[in-house]
């Protein structure tokens, strides 16, 4: 009787290894953890959190005296013009400036008005994270736009002075926000 069970057993296992994964009604998961759903829209609170943000940078801004030698987000760079993958990428990077520059901006006089941003930044930050692939030994290799966006705000980052990364940042903040994040959340990363 044992072994009968035991033969049940052991044929019911190669029937269930053999059919395959079993489909879920899951939502469409990436990489380690990438819900492609955290990249929705804003809400309109959050927007005018950040609209308010970006006045008083602007405002503060108009106090300095500041002259930046190049363009660190060009008119012309969108994201969809990089392979999906390297969205997030980019992306990441972008938002890790903005959070340093910002951070620091948050230091003086404007910590209060930068406090929900920074909070919402920071949040979709860690959540994009999950979506950015490890440095690939194989696999598809990134496109020189990629290669040159990247350098371009590290070289950024060691060139220009404080005052115009902040102003590079603020007159970016809503292109990052609105049109960056939906490029990332249209795209379908590999798993």
């Amino acid at each position: 009787m044992a072994a009968a069970w035991v033969l049940v057993l052991v044929t019911a296992m190669l029937a269930l290894a053999r059919a395959g994964p079993v489909p879920t009604s899951k939502p469409t998961m990436t990489g380690k953890g990438c819900h492609m759903g955290w990249f929705q829209p804003l809400s309109p609170r959050e927007l005018e959190g950040f609209k308010k943000a970006k006045d008083a940078l602007e405002e503060s801004l108009l106090l300095k005296n500041w002259s930046c030698s190049s363009r660190l987000f060009p008119r012309t760079r969108d994201l969809t013009q990089l392979q999906v993958w390297e969205r997030p990428v980019a992306l990441e990077a972008e938002l890790d400036l903005t959070l340093r520059v910002l951070g620091a901006a948050a230091d003086s006089s404007l910590g209060v008005v930068l406090d929900q941003p920074l909070r919402t930044l920071r949040h979709i930050h860690s959540k994009l994270q999950a979506c950015v692939p490890a440095q690939p030994t194989a696999g598809p290799r990134p496109s020189g736009r990629l290669h040159h966006w990247l350098h371009r705000l590290q070289e950024a980052t060691r060139k220009e002075s404080q005052d115009c990364l902040e102003a590079s940042v603020t007159f970016n903040l809503f292109h990052l926000l609105v049109r960056d994040l939906r490029s990332v959340a249209s795209g379908d990363l590999p798993t």
